[in-house]
């Protein structure tokens, strides 16, 4: 089967989810990248790279939110709570150790 030009065209929506993907993919190697950085120049660097792309991921997100792509989803009482419950248990480990 042949394709043509318009089966590989992504509509809106696709493009601004790709776009937030590799954004996202940006955000955990530049995180990565300033745990590993070995000079506070060098990780003063990272960091601001990793600001900008935590403003393009946002800008994105409410790109696709105004456009009715993405909904988030309310955070139910009990999810909020077992997360808090869960990370009292992982600080209390922490301070023990």
């Amino acid at each position: 089967m042949k394709l043509t030009k318009m089966d590989c065209t992504l509509n809106e929506k696709d493009t601004l989810l790709d776009m937030l993907d590799a954004e996202k993919h940006l955000m955990t190697l530049y995180t990565t990248a300033l745990f590993e950085g070995s000079t506070k120049s060098v990780r003063k660097s990272i960091s601001a790279n990793l600001m900008g792309v935590a403003e393009n991921q946002y800008n994105l997100y409410t790109q696709l939110s105004s456009r009715g792509y993405v909904t988030p989803a309310p955070a139910k009482k009990d999810m909020i709570d077992q997360a808090t419950d869960s990370y009292k248990k992982q600080k209390k480990t922490l301070k023990a150790n």
